[in-house]
């Protein structure tokens, strides 16, 4: 399926490591925050610009933002390297092997701030694919190998295998994954998923944990399907359990 904004992680990750952006980087941008025209992705600041700090344009997933990082920024080398990084491209070789997902560039400048920023119907992924990106940023940086089989028994109830945790790939620093963590909280407490977990805090499970994730939304070209993504993570303080879910309507 179209990844939307869900991109957004991956671009979010490389301006953190190649621009040393923080969760308080103030960024610039003019007109609405969900179009992308071709006059948003020019470098102004001026009397119409709204300021905002990058964990807060992630928040609210702002298109304008994220389509100048990856036009004018992080340029094409480096988003097809953190792309690449994170598994797209990939056949893995897991218990299920699947496709990752399809990222691609071309010519174009605008179509590299279109990838930046999820606004395109060309890069893909997968559900399953979409918590492997997850993955990534609750187990510092480490994409993990998805498995559906826990452990095998004999008839004697004699355990015979149990799975391993597998790292199938590490994307990012620890310290990246960190900075991940604390933008994709902000999606929750005040960004797009703000009204689905609006009741999160006297939720008796919920309540437990710390909660973070990215939304994405696209409609299909001819506008007769739409897509809604939520891929995010719970992770509880106490005992230090983490999943990481991804979820497609």
């Amino acid at each position: 399926y179209p990844a939307a904004s869900i991109f957004k992680i991956i671009t979010a990750a490389a301006a953190v490591e190649t621009l040393g952006y923080t969760p308080q980087t103030q960024l610039y941008f003019n007109g609405s925050k969900y179009t992308l025209y071709k006059r948003q992705l020019k470098d102004v600041k001026n009397k119409y610009s709204s300021k905002i700090s990058f964990s807060r344009a992630f928040a609210e997933s702002v298109n304008p933002v994220f389509g100048k990082i990856g036009k004018n920024y992080l340029e094409k080398g480096t988003l097809e390297s953190y792309a690449n990084a994170f598994g797209f491209n990939q056949v893995v070789h897991s218990e299920l092997p699947f496709v990752s997902g399809s990222f691609e560039t071309n010519s174009s400048e605008y179509h590299l701030a279109e990838l930046g920023c999820g606004f395109n119907h060309d890069t893909t992924i997968s559900p399953l694919f979409g918590a492997m990106l997850i993955s990534a940023v609750v187990n510092s940086g480490n994409v993990m190998l998805p498995s559906i089989v826990e452990h095998v028994t004999g008839s004697d109830g004699e355990i015979m295998y149990r799975n391993k945790k597998t790292t199938y790939k590490t994307a990012i620093t620890p310290e990246t994954a960190m900075t991940m963590t604390q933008i994709m909280e902000k999606t929750i407490s005040k960004g797009t998923a703000r009204k689905s977990f609006r009741g999160a805090s006297k939720d008796k499970v919920l309540s437990k944990l710390t909660i973070g994730g990215k939304t994405g939304s696209l409609y299909n070209k001819a506008h007769t399907v739409k897509y809604d993504w939520f891929a995010g993570f719970g992770t509880e303080e106490k005992t230090n359990k983490k999943i990481a879910l991804s979820i497609v309507v």
